[in-house]
Protein backbone atom coordinates (compact mmCIF):
# COMPACT_ATOMS: atom_id res chain seq x y z
CA UNK A 1 0.00 0.00 0.00
CA UNK A 2 1.05 3.86 -0.99
CA UNK A 3 2.77 5.63 2.19
CA UNK A 4 0.18 8.38 1.77
CA UNK A 5 -2.80 5.60 1.85
CA UNK A 6 -1.48 4.45 4.58
CA UNK A 7 -1.00 7.14 6.30
CA UNK A 8 -5.02 8.05 5.59
CA UNK A 9 -6.02 4.73 6.26
CA UNK A 10 -4.22 4.59 9.72
CA UNK A 11 -5.66 8.38 10.70
CA UNK A 12 -9.35 7.00 10.24
CA UNK A 13 -9.00 4.08 12.49
CA UNK A 14 -7.87 6.38 15.25
CA UNK A 15 -10.48 8.80 14.39
CA UNK A 16 -13.11 5.42 14.67
CA UNK A 17 -11.59 4.68 17.96
CA UNK A 18 -12.03 7.88 18.96
CA UNK A 19 -15.66 8.05 18.19
CA UNK A 20 -16.62 4.12 19.06
CA UNK A 21 -17.17 3.17 16.08
CA UNK A 22 -16.12 0.44 14.45
CA UNK A 23 -14.53 0.15 10.52
CA UNK A 24 -15.71 -2.76 8.34
CA UNK A 25 -12.75 -3.40 6.13
CA UNK A 26 -14.09 -3.49 2.53
CA UNK A 27 -14.67 -7.33 1.12
CA UNK A 28 -13.29 -6.99 -2.42
CA UNK A 29 -9.76 -6.15 -2.60
CA UNK A 30 -8.81 -3.54 -5.17
CA UNK A 31 -7.72 -5.07 -9.01
CA UNK A 32 -4.83 -2.54 -8.61
CA UNK A 33 -3.82 -4.44 -4.87
CA UNK A 34 -4.15 -8.22 -6.35
CA UNK A 35 -2.15 -7.45 -9.70
CA UNK A 36 1.03 -8.85 -10.23
CA UNK A 37 3.48 -6.02 -11.91
CA UNK A 38 6.54 -6.58 -13.29
CA UNK A 39 8.68 -3.54 -13.07
CA UNK A 40 11.76 -3.33 -14.85
CA UNK A 41 14.12 -0.67 -16.01
CA UNK A 42 14.98 -1.16 -19.82
CA UNK A 43 17.97 -0.64 -22.08
CA UNK A 44 16.65 2.66 -23.30
CA UNK A 45 13.37 5.06 -23.32
CA UNK A 46 10.72 4.05 -25.81
CA UNK A 47 9.86 6.37 -28.68
CA UNK A 48 9.41 4.69 -31.67
CA UNK A 49 6.78 1.78 -31.84
CA UNK A 50 7.02 0.57 -35.24
CA UNK A 51 9.62 -2.70 -35.19
CA UNK A 52 9.47 -3.10 -39.17
CA UNK A 53 10.60 0.75 -39.69
CA UNK A 54 12.96 0.63 -37.37
CA UNK A 55 15.86 -1.90 -36.18
CA UNK A 56 15.89 -0.17 -32.60
CA UNK A 57 16.16 -3.47 -29.92
CA UNK A 58 14.05 -1.43 -27.43
CA UNK A 59 10.90 -1.27 -30.33
CA UNK A 60 11.86 -4.71 -31.16
CA UNK A 61 11.64 -5.82 -27.44
CA UNK A 62 8.21 -3.29 -27.43
CA UNK A 63 7.09 -6.06 -30.40
CA UNK A 64 7.76 -8.79 -28.82
CA UNK A 65 5.47 -7.91 -25.93
CA UNK A 66 2.73 -6.95 -28.55
CA UNK A 67 2.85 -8.81 -31.51
CA UNK A 68 3.41 -12.58 -32.62
CA UNK A 69 5.08 -14.69 -35.28
CA UNK A 70 4.63 -17.04 -37.80
CA UNK A 71 7.64 -19.18 -36.56
CA UNK A 72 10.24 -18.85 -34.09
CA UNK A 73 13.94 -19.98 -33.20
CA UNK A 74 14.41 -22.37 -30.62
CA UNK A 75 17.12 -22.88 -27.74
CA UNK A 76 18.55 -24.88 -30.51
CA UNK A 77 18.39 -22.30 -32.98
CA UNK A 78 15.99 -24.24 -35.04
CA UNK A 79 12.97 -23.11 -36.81
CA UNK A 80 9.43 -23.54 -34.95
CA UNK A 81 5.94 -22.99 -35.90
CA UNK A 82 4.69 -20.04 -33.65
CA UNK A 83 0.73 -18.71 -35.18
CA UNK A 84 1.34 -21.50 -37.76
CA UNK A 85 -0.05 -24.78 -37.10
CA UNK A 86 0.32 -26.75 -40.47
CA UNK A 87 2.71 -26.13 -42.95
CA UNK A 88 4.04 -27.95 -46.49
CA UNK A 89 6.10 -27.75 -49.87
CA UNK A 90 5.19 -28.53 -53.45
CA UNK A 91 8.10 -31.11 -54.33
CA UNK A 92 9.58 -28.63 -56.73
CA UNK A 93 10.04 -26.20 -53.33
CA UNK A 94 8.15 -23.08 -55.22
CA UNK A 95 4.84 -23.46 -53.42
CA UNK A 96 4.49 -23.26 -49.45
CA UNK A 97 1.47 -23.57 -47.68
CA UNK A 98 0.78 -22.15 -44.38
CA UNK A 99 -2.33 -22.80 -42.19
CA UNK A 100 -3.18 -20.87 -38.77
CA UNK A 101 -3.60 -22.03 -35.51
CA UNK A 102 -7.22 -22.01 -34.08
CA UNK A 103 -8.06 -19.58 -31.78
CA UNK A 104 -5.47 -16.80 -32.40
CA UNK A 105 -7.04 -12.91 -32.04
CA UNK A 106 -5.85 -9.23 -32.55
CA UNK A 107 -6.27 -7.22 -28.87
CA UNK A 108 -9.50 -5.85 -30.30
CA UNK A 109 -11.23 -9.18 -30.66
CA UNK A 110 -11.61 -9.73 -34.14
CA UNK A 111 -9.51 -12.71 -35.28
CA UNK A 112 -6.27 -13.40 -36.75
CA UNK A 113 -6.62 -14.15 -40.67
CA UNK A 114 -4.54 -15.19 -43.81
CA UNK A 115 -5.17 -11.91 -45.46
CA UNK A 116 -3.52 -10.12 -42.09
CA UNK A 117 -0.71 -12.44 -42.61
CA UNK A 118 0.13 -11.43 -46.26
CA UNK A 119 0.09 -7.89 -45.78
CA UNK A 120 2.09 -8.08 -42.89
CA UNK A 121 4.65 -10.32 -44.71
CA UNK A 122 4.83 -7.94 -47.16
CA UNK A 123 5.30 -4.91 -45.14
CA UNK A 124 7.92 -6.43 -43.58
CA UNK A 125 9.81 -7.77 -46.71
CA UNK A 126 9.93 -3.91 -48.07
CA UNK A 127 12.49 -3.27 -45.14
CA UNK A 128 14.15 -6.22 -44.00
CA UNK A 129 17.45 -7.19 -45.84
CA UNK A 130 16.72 -10.67 -45.62
CA UNK A 131 13.06 -10.52 -46.16
CA UNK A 132 13.85 -7.94 -49.56
CA UNK A 133 15.76 -11.15 -50.84
CA UNK A 134 12.97 -13.35 -50.13
CA UNK A 135 10.15 -11.35 -52.10
CA UNK A 136 13.09 -10.82 -54.74
CA UNK A 137 12.21 -14.61 -55.67
CA UNK A 138 7.99 -14.55 -54.61
CA UNK A 139 6.26 -14.41 -57.41
CA UNK A 140 3.37 -13.84 -55.72
CA UNK A 141 1.80 -14.43 -51.51
CA UNK A 142 -2.28 -14.62 -51.42
CA UNK A 143 -4.79 -16.11 -48.76
CA UNK A 144 -6.89 -19.44 -49.93
CA UNK A 145 -9.29 -19.05 -46.87
CA UNK A 146 -9.70 -17.46 -43.62
CA UNK A 147 -6.92 -19.77 -41.82
CA UNK A 148 -4.56 -20.35 -45.03
CA UNK A 149 -2.29 -18.51 -47.28
CA UNK A 150 0.42 -19.55 -49.53
CA UNK A 151 3.72 -18.26 -51.10
CA UNK A 152 4.52 -18.75 -54.43
CA UNK A 153 8.79 -18.57 -55.08
CA UNK A 154 9.87 -18.03 -58.56
CA UNK A 155 12.71 -20.21 -58.03
CA UNK A 156 13.85 -22.27 -54.63
CA UNK A 157 14.85 -20.36 -51.71
CA UNK A 158 15.99 -22.25 -48.90
CA UNK A 159 15.88 -19.77 -46.41
CA UNK A 160 12.22 -19.29 -46.77
CA UNK A 161 11.53 -20.41 -42.97
CA UNK A 162 14.96 -18.73 -41.37
CA UNK A 163 13.17 -15.27 -43.02
CA UNK A 164 10.20 -15.80 -41.57
CA UNK A 165 11.48 -17.02 -38.24
CA UNK A 166 14.29 -14.76 -37.84
CA UNK A 167 14.85 -13.79 -34.12
CA UNK A 168 15.62 -10.05 -33.92
CA UNK A 169 15.12 -6.93 -36.11
CA UNK A 170 13.47 -6.31 -38.10
CA UNK A 171 11.25 -9.06 -37.29
CA UNK A 172 8.19 -10.35 -39.33
CA UNK A 173 5.82 -9.59 -36.56
CA UNK A 174 1.89 -9.94 -37.54
CA UNK A 175 -0.46 -7.34 -37.89
CA UNK A 176 -3.79 -6.48 -38.49
CA UNK A 177 -4.19 -6.09 -42.43
CA UNK A 178 -5.65 -2.59 -42.09
CA UNK A 179 -2.26 -1.82 -39.83
CA UNK A 180 0.25 -3.73 -41.78
CA UNK A 181 -1.25 -1.40 -45.01
CA UNK A 182 0.59 1.21 -43.82
CA UNK A 183 3.08 2.69 -46.22
CA UNK A 184 6.49 0.86 -44.97
CA UNK A 185 8.09 3.82 -45.22
CA UNK A 186 6.24 5.71 -42.75
CA UNK A 187 5.63 4.67 -39.26
CA UNK A 188 1.89 2.96 -37.88
CA UNK A 189 -0.14 4.83 -35.30
CA UNK A 190 -2.07 1.56 -34.62
CA UNK A 191 -0.51 -0.77 -32.19
CA UNK A 192 -2.86 -3.44 -32.35
CA UNK A 193 -1.38 -6.71 -32.28
CA UNK A 194 -2.55 -10.16 -31.10
CA UNK A 195 0.83 -11.51 -28.74
CA UNK A 196 0.57 -12.37 -25.18
CA UNK A 197 0.77 -8.45 -23.71
CA UNK A 198 -1.53 -5.35 -24.59
CA UNK A 199 0.06 -2.27 -24.94
CA UNK A 200 -1.31 0.63 -22.88
CA UNK A 201 -1.54 3.74 -24.96
CA UNK A 202 -3.46 5.47 -22.39
CA UNK A 203 -0.54 5.09 -19.86
CA UNK A 204 2.25 5.48 -21.90
CA UNK A 205 4.23 8.53 -20.59
CA UNK A 206 7.93 9.25 -23.01
CA UNK A 207 10.70 9.62 -20.52
CA UNK A 208 8.58 7.99 -17.68
CA UNK A 209 6.97 4.52 -18.14
CA UNK A 210 5.46 2.37 -20.82
CA UNK A 211 2.52 0.30 -19.73
CA UNK A 212 1.37 -3.70 -21.21
CA UNK A 213 -0.99 -5.52 -19.49
CA UNK A 214 -1.58 -9.35 -19.88
CA UNK A 215 -3.78 -10.65 -23.05
CA UNK A 216 -6.07 -12.83 -21.38
CA UNK A 217 -7.14 -14.13 -24.45
CA UNK A 218 -3.84 -14.93 -25.74
CA UNK A 219 -3.48 -18.51 -26.79
CA UNK A 220 -0.20 -19.99 -25.88
CA UNK A 221 1.14 -22.65 -28.24
CA UNK A 222 0.75 -26.36 -25.97
CA UNK A 223 4.88 -26.94 -26.17
CA UNK A 224 7.30 -25.64 -23.27
CA UNK A 225 9.09 -22.45 -23.95
CA UNK A 226 12.18 -22.60 -25.31
CA UNK A 227 14.26 -19.04 -26.39
CA UNK A 228 11.70 -17.52 -28.87
CA UNK A 229 9.65 -20.51 -29.21
CA UNK A 230 6.96 -22.65 -27.92
CA UNK A 231 4.49 -21.81 -25.67
CA UNK A 232 4.55 -18.08 -24.66
CA UNK A 233 2.23 -17.63 -21.35
CA UNK A 234 2.65 -14.34 -19.08
CA UNK A 235 2.59 -14.53 -15.99
CA UNK A 236 1.94 -11.10 -14.93
CA UNK A 237 -0.56 -9.25 -15.08
CA UNK A 238 1.13 -5.89 -15.58
CA UNK A 239 4.51 -5.16 -17.20
CA UNK A 240 6.33 -1.54 -16.66
CA UNK A 241 9.34 -0.10 -18.11
CA UNK A 242 10.42 2.60 -15.89
CA UNK A 243 13.24 5.38 -17.91
CA UNK A 244 15.66 5.73 -15.49
CA UNK A 245 18.47 6.91 -17.57
CA UNK A 246 21.06 7.10 -14.49
CA UNK A 247 22.28 3.28 -14.29
CA UNK A 248 23.34 3.93 -10.65
CA UNK A 249 19.87 5.15 -10.09
CA UNK A 250 18.19 2.18 -11.54
CA UNK A 251 20.85 0.00 -9.30
CA UNK A 252 19.65 1.95 -6.20
CA UNK A 253 16.13 1.17 -7.00
CA UNK A 254 16.83 -2.82 -7.60
CA UNK A 255 18.84 -3.14 -4.44
CA UNK A 256 15.75 -1.65 -2.25
CA UNK A 257 12.86 -3.52 -4.14
CA UNK A 258 11.67 -0.52 -6.17
CA UNK A 259 11.48 -2.64 -9.42
CA UNK A 260 12.62 -6.00 -10.03
CA UNK A 261 14.59 -6.02 -12.67
CA UNK A 262 17.47 -4.28 -15.18
CA UNK A 263 17.64 -5.28 -18.36
CA UNK A 264 21.32 -4.25 -19.15
CA UNK A 265 23.22 -2.82 -15.86
CA UNK A 266 26.57 -1.46 -16.89
CA UNK A 267 30.07 -3.66 -15.62
CA UNK A 268 31.13 -1.43 -13.17
CA UNK A 269 28.42 -2.54 -11.32
CA UNK A 270 28.22 -6.13 -11.07
CA UNK A 271 30.25 -6.33 -8.12
CA UNK A 272 27.83 -4.14 -6.06
CA UNK A 273 25.08 -6.56 -7.60
CA UNK A 274 26.67 -9.68 -6.88
CA UNK A 275 26.93 -8.10 -3.16
CA UNK A 276 23.29 -8.51 -2.74
CA UNK A 277 22.29 -11.62 -2.19
CA UNK A 278 18.62 -10.94 -2.51
CA UNK A 279 20.17 -9.82 -6.60
CA UNK A 280 20.91 -12.16 -9.32
CA UNK A 281 22.93 -11.87 -12.94
CA UNK A 282 21.71 -13.62 -15.48
CA UNK A 283 23.73 -13.96 -18.59
CA UNK A 284 20.38 -13.51 -21.11
CA UNK A 285 22.08 -12.99 -24.17
CA UNK A 286 24.74 -16.14 -24.12
CA UNK A 287 25.47 -15.93 -27.89
CA UNK A 288 26.69 -12.36 -27.10
CA UNK A 289 26.74 -9.09 -28.57
CA UNK A 290 28.39 -7.14 -31.98
CA UNK A 291 29.68 -4.01 -31.55
CA UNK A 292 29.11 -1.96 -35.11
CA UNK A 293 30.53 1.93 -36.13
CA UNK A 294 28.41 2.62 -39.58
CA UNK A 295 29.35 4.69 -41.73
CA UNK A 296 26.85 6.89 -44.27
CA UNK A 297 27.63 6.36 -47.76
CA UNK A 298 25.74 8.68 -49.50
CA UNK A 299 27.32 12.14 -48.75
CA UNK A 300 31.40 13.10 -48.00
CA UNK A 301 33.71 12.06 -46.76
CA UNK A 302 32.67 8.56 -46.31
CA UNK A 303 30.89 8.18 -49.83
CA UNK A 304 34.79 7.36 -51.08
CA UNK A 305 35.91 4.11 -50.36
CA UNK A 306 39.93 5.12 -49.15
CA UNK A 307 38.03 7.58 -46.30
CA UNK A 308 36.23 4.50 -45.10
CA UNK A 309 39.37 2.53 -45.28
CA UNK A 310 41.09 5.24 -43.45
CA UNK A 311 38.78 5.47 -40.72
CA UNK A 312 39.08 1.17 -40.45
CA UNK A 313 42.73 1.71 -40.25
CA UNK A 314 42.39 4.15 -37.34
CA UNK A 315 40.57 1.71 -34.92
CA UNK A 316 41.46 0.08 -31.73
CA UNK A 317 39.24 -2.22 -31.25
CA UNK A 318 40.32 -2.64 -27.08
CA UNK A 319 40.22 0.70 -27.01
CA UNK A 320 36.36 0.77 -27.32
CA UNK A 321 35.53 -2.33 -25.55
CA UNK A 322 37.70 -1.29 -22.74
CA UNK A 323 35.52 2.10 -22.66
CA UNK A 324 32.11 0.53 -23.14
CA UNK A 325 32.00 -3.15 -21.56
CA UNK A 326 34.90 -2.77 -18.94
CA UNK A 327 35.87 -6.38 -17.93
CA UNK A 328 37.58 -8.20 -20.45
CA UNK A 329 35.80 -11.54 -19.23
CA UNK A 330 32.85 -11.02 -21.30
CA UNK A 331 34.16 -9.26 -24.33
CA UNK A 332 36.06 -10.29 -26.97
CA UNK A 333 38.55 -8.73 -29.29
CA UNK A 334 37.24 -10.01 -33.11
CA UNK A 335 37.47 -8.56 -36.55
CA UNK A 336 35.44 -11.13 -38.27
CA UNK A 337 32.53 -9.43 -39.62
CA UNK A 338 30.35 -12.46 -39.53
CA UNK A 339 31.07 -13.41 -35.76
CA UNK A 340 34.25 -15.07 -34.13
CA UNK A 341 32.55 -18.12 -33.07
CA UNK A 342 30.11 -18.88 -35.67
CA UNK A 343 30.62 -21.40 -39.16
CA UNK A 344 31.27 -18.40 -41.50
CA UNK A 345 33.87 -16.41 -39.14
CA UNK A 346 37.15 -15.14 -40.86
CA UNK A 347 40.13 -12.79 -39.37
CA UNK A 348 41.59 -10.10 -40.78
CA UNK A 349 45.06 -10.07 -39.25
CA UNK A 350 45.52 -7.02 -37.57
CA UNK A 351 42.44 -4.77 -39.27
CA UNK A 352 40.48 -3.10 -36.73
CA UNK A 353 42.72 -4.38 -33.70
CA UNK A 354 46.16 -2.32 -34.49
CA UNK A 355 46.13 1.12 -35.93
CA UNK A 356 48.56 2.29 -39.10
CA UNK A 357 47.46 5.58 -38.80
CA UNK A 358 50.47 6.43 -41.27
CA UNK A 359 48.57 4.63 -43.86
CA UNK A 360 45.02 6.16 -43.03
CA UNK A 361 46.31 9.34 -43.41
CA UNK A 362 47.49 8.65 -46.44
CA UNK A 363 44.36 7.12 -47.49
CA UNK A 364 42.83 9.93 -46.52
CA UNK A 365 44.55 12.14 -48.26
CA UNK A 366 43.75 10.77 -51.52
CA UNK A 367 40.31 10.47 -50.75
CA UNK A 368 40.14 13.98 -51.17
CA UNK A 369 38.96 14.56 -47.92
CA UNK A 370 38.29 18.68 -47.41
CA UNK A 371 38.78 18.78 -43.30
CA UNK A 372 34.78 19.30 -43.10
CA UNK A 373 33.60 18.50 -39.53
CA UNK A 374 32.22 14.51 -39.73
CA UNK A 375 28.85 14.74 -37.82
CA UNK A 376 28.78 11.80 -35.09
CA UNK A 377 25.78 10.64 -33.57
CA UNK A 378 26.22 10.23 -29.90
CA UNK A 379 23.47 8.40 -27.57
CA UNK A 380 24.21 9.29 -24.38
CA UNK A 381 21.22 7.65 -22.82
CA UNK A 382 21.99 4.11 -24.09
CA UNK A 383 23.97 2.03 -21.57
CA UNK A 384 25.01 -0.50 -24.54
CA UNK A 385 27.24 2.48 -26.78
CA UNK A 386 27.26 5.08 -25.06
CA UNK A 387 30.52 5.35 -24.44
CA UNK A 388 31.67 4.55 -27.69
CA UNK A 389 31.41 7.66 -29.51
CA UNK A 390 34.03 9.62 -27.14
CA UNK A 391 36.55 6.75 -28.28
CA UNK A 392 35.70 7.18 -32.44
CA UNK A 393 36.20 10.50 -31.96
CA UNK A 394 40.01 10.37 -31.06
CA UNK A 395 40.69 7.84 -33.26
CA UNK A 396 39.41 9.01 -36.45
CA UNK A 397 41.04 12.86 -35.17
CA UNK A 398 44.11 11.24 -35.03
CA UNK A 399 44.06 9.80 -38.49
CA UNK A 400 43.35 13.36 -39.76
CA UNK A 401 39.25 13.68 -39.93
CA UNK A 402 37.57 16.41 -38.31
CA UNK A 403 34.77 15.26 -36.06
CA UNK A 404 31.56 16.82 -34.55
CA UNK A 405 30.30 14.78 -31.77
CA UNK A 406 26.71 15.28 -31.42
CA UNK A 407 25.02 14.48 -28.23
CA UNK A 408 21.24 13.47 -28.16
CA UNK A 409 18.72 10.61 -26.59
CA UNK A 410 18.93 7.08 -28.73
CA UNK A 411 15.35 7.31 -29.83
CA UNK A 412 16.58 10.89 -31.63
CA UNK A 413 19.40 8.54 -32.77
CA UNK A 414 17.00 5.86 -34.44
CA UNK A 415 14.92 8.70 -35.61
CA UNK A 416 17.64 10.63 -37.38
CA UNK A 417 19.38 8.13 -38.72
CA UNK A 418 16.93 7.28 -41.19
CA UNK A 419 17.10 10.58 -42.71
CA UNK A 420 19.21 11.03 -45.69
CA UNK A 421 19.68 14.72 -45.71
CA UNK A 422 23.49 15.97 -45.96
CA UNK A 423 25.17 15.97 -42.58
CA UNK A 424 25.08 19.91 -42.07
CA UNK A 425 21.08 19.62 -43.18
CA UNK A 426 20.18 17.03 -40.28
CA UNK A 427 21.29 13.96 -41.41
CA UNK A 428 25.06 12.38 -40.11
CA UNK A 429 28.04 10.64 -41.24
CA UNK A 430 28.71 8.34 -38.21
CA UNK A 431 26.83 6.53 -35.14
CA UNK A 432 27.04 3.54 -33.60
CA UNK A 433 25.06 0.14 -32.40
CA UNK A 434 24.77 -3.12 -31.34
CA UNK A 435 23.39 -6.37 -32.58
CA UNK A 436 22.76 -9.68 -31.03
CA UNK A 437 25.30 -12.26 -33.34
CA UNK A 438 22.28 -14.15 -34.47
CA UNK A 439 21.42 -11.04 -36.56
CA UNK A 440 24.85 -10.90 -37.94
CA UNK A 441 26.21 -14.78 -38.61
CA UNK A 442 25.09 -15.34 -42.18
CA UNK A 443 24.93 -12.52 -44.94
CA UNK A 444 21.21 -13.64 -45.54
CA UNK A 445 20.54 -12.19 -42.18
CA UNK A 446 23.01 -9.61 -41.42
CA UNK A 447 21.49 -6.02 -42.61
CA UNK A 448 25.07 -4.41 -42.45
CA UNK A 449 25.95 -5.96 -45.20
CA UNK A 450 23.35 -5.00 -47.87
CA UNK A 451 24.62 -3.34 -51.07
CA UNK A 452 20.75 -2.53 -51.99
CA UNK A 453 21.04 1.34 -52.02
CA UNK A 454 17.92 3.11 -51.32
CA UNK A 455 16.97 -0.25 -49.39
CA UNK A 456 20.32 -1.32 -47.87
CA UNK A 457 19.98 -0.40 -44.03
CA UNK A 458 20.97 3.05 -42.23
CA UNK A 459 24.07 4.35 -44.45
CA UNK A 460 22.45 3.09 -47.79
CA UNK A 461 25.57 1.30 -49.12
CA UNK A 462 25.08 0.87 -52.96
CA UNK A 463 27.14 -2.43 -53.83
CA UNK A 464 25.76 -4.47 -56.57
CA UNK A 465 28.56 -7.24 -56.40
CA UNK A 466 27.55 -7.53 -52.90
CA UNK A 467 24.03 -8.26 -53.55
CA UNK A 468 24.86 -10.38 -55.94
CA UNK A 469 26.83 -12.27 -53.39
CA UNK A 470 23.82 -12.75 -50.88
CA UNK A 471 21.69 -13.72 -53.42
CA UNK A 472 24.16 -16.34 -54.33
CA UNK A 473 24.16 -17.35 -50.44
CA UNK A 474 20.44 -17.40 -50.05
CA UNK A 475 20.12 -19.31 -52.68
CA UNK A 476 22.75 -21.95 -52.39
CA UNK A 477 21.89 -24.95 -50.95
CA UNK A 478 25.72 -27.00 -50.81
CA UNK A 479 27.06 -26.28 -47.39
CA UNK A 480 30.83 -25.73 -48.68
CA UNK A 481 29.88 -23.57 -51.42
CA UNK A 482 27.33 -21.89 -49.43
CA UNK A 483 30.40 -21.21 -47.15
CA UNK A 484 32.54 -20.02 -49.92
CA UNK A 485 30.02 -17.61 -51.35
CA UNK A 486 29.99 -15.92 -47.31
CA UNK A 487 33.64 -15.64 -46.71
CA UNK A 488 33.70 -13.67 -50.67
CA UNK A 489 30.61 -11.18 -48.30
CA UNK A 490 32.93 -11.12 -45.34
CA UNK A 491 36.04 -9.95 -47.55
CA UNK A 492 34.22 -7.50 -49.57
CA UNK A 493 32.72 -6.03 -46.03
CA UNK A 494 36.42 -5.64 -45.27
CA UNK A 495 37.03 -4.58 -49.08
CA UNK A 496 34.83 -2.12 -49.05
CA UNK A 497 34.90 -0.96 -45.28
CA UNK A 498 30.94 -1.19 -45.64
CA UNK A 499 30.97 -1.25 -41.79
CA UNK A 500 33.38 -0.86 -38.80
CA UNK A 501 33.35 -4.39 -36.48
CA UNK A 502 34.33 -2.84 -33.09
CA UNK A 503 33.94 -6.48 -31.20
CA UNK A 504 31.54 -8.81 -29.56
CA UNK A 505 30.63 -8.62 -25.53
CA UNK A 506 27.69 -10.92 -23.68
CA UNK A 507 24.80 -8.76 -22.00
CA UNK A 508 23.82 -9.35 -18.01
CA UNK A 509 20.94 -8.70 -16.65
CA UNK A 510 20.11 -7.67 -13.21
CA UNK A 511 16.91 -9.38 -11.10
CA UNK A 512 15.51 -9.91 -7.36
CA UNK A 513 15.73 -13.11 -7.40
CA UNK A 514 13.75 -13.37 -3.98
CA UNK A 515 10.56 -11.98 -6.13
CA UNK A 516 11.16 -13.49 -9.65
CA UNK A 517 11.53 -16.82 -11.57
CA UNK A 518 11.25 -18.08 -14.93
CA UNK A 519 13.50 -15.22 -17.24
CA UNK A 520 14.55 -17.74 -20.52
CA UNK A 521 18.24 -17.30 -22.01
CA UNK A 522 17.16 -15.35 -25.81
CA UNK A 523 19.03 -12.60 -27.53
CA UNK A 524 15.93 -11.17 -26.68
CA UNK A 525 14.54 -10.22 -22.89
CA UNK A 526 11.96 -12.61 -22.80
CA UNK A 527 9.66 -11.19 -20.30
CA UNK A 528 6.75 -13.86 -20.57
CA UNK A 529 7.35 -17.34 -18.56
CA UNK A 530 8.47 -14.82 -16.30
CA UNK A 531 6.83 -14.99 -12.07
CA UNK A 532 6.58 -13.34 -9.22
CA UNK A 533 7.00 -15.56 -6.05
Amino acid sequence: MPVARRLVARRLTELAACLGLALVAPVATSVAQTQTTLRMVAHSDLKVLDPIWTTAFITRNHGYLVYDTLFAKDAELRIQPQMVDTYTTSPDKLTWTFTLRDGLEWHDGKPVTAEDCVASIRRWGARDALGQQMMAVTADIKPVDAKTFTIVLKEPFGLLLDALGKPSSTVPFMMPKRVAETDPMKQIDDYTGSGPFIFKKEEWKPGEKIVYARNTKYKPRAEPPSMLAGGKVAKVDRIEWLAISDPMTAVNALVQGEIDMIEVPIPDHFPLLKADKNIALFGWNQLGSQIIMRLNHLHPPFNNVKARQAAMLAIAQEDFLRAQVGDPEIYKVCNAPLVCGSPFEKSYGDLLIKPNLEKARQLLKESGYDGTPIVMLHQTDLQSSNMLPPVGKQALERAGFKVDLQAMDWQTVVSRRARKEAPDKGGWNVFYTTTVTVDADNPAGNSFTSGGCDKAWFGWPCDPEMEKLRQAFAKETDPQRQKAVALAVSDRVMDEAVYLVLGQYKAFGAYRKDRLEGWLPAPVPILWNISKK
